[in-house]
């Protein structure tokens, strides 16, 4: 697989992705097209990994937790609708708890975000996830424990 076809058929996935570790969509195509850079500097050693996807989600999740711009990651901006909304749904209720949410991820420490994306939204088991991020799989339950329980303590404060 050439780096062209490797682009081709994952950007799309790699950006919904970094969109979900950074919440903005803007910061998304950014973290995506510096990664890209890299990997296209590196292709031949990603070409060899085992799955190279795999490699460049590693890579992508990296440059998030160790990108430094500021405090871009403390604001979060949201764009666009769900396709389908269901008639009955309160939408301006829905827009506060999404709001809601993305405030309450966007306060966790980038690697608990990083290991929450990657098993509730990549859907990764804990051996991948430790392998993207580069640690031992006690370290990815560890931190996707405490950014649970961080998140469930922002949320018993939001509903007393």
């Amino acid at each position: 697989m050439t780096y062209e076809e490797f682009a081709d058929t994952r950007l799309g996935a790699l950006l919904r992705y970094a969109v979900m570790l950074t919440g903005d969509p803007h910061q998304a195509q950014d973290l995506v097209q510096e990664t890209m850079v890299r990997v296209q500097l590196n292709w031949r050693r990603v070409a060899r990994s085992d799955v190279p996807e795999r490699y460049v989600r590693r890579m992508l999740t990296n440059q998030y937790v160790d990108w430094r711009r500021g405090s871009w990651a403390r604001r979060v901006l949201l764009r666009g609708e769900p396709d389908e909304v269901p008639a009955s749904t309160d939408h301006a209720q829905s827009a506060v708890d999404r709001d809601e949410l993305w405030s309450w991820l966007s306060r966790l420490p980038r690697r608990q975000r990083a290991a929450l994306v990657l098993r509730y939204y990549e859907d990764l088991p804990d051996a991948e996830i430790a392998e993207v991020l580069g640690c031992a799989v006690g370290t990815v339950r560890s931190c996707i424990s405490r950014a649970l329980a961080t998140l469930r303590a922002e949320y018993v404060e939001v509903c007393s």
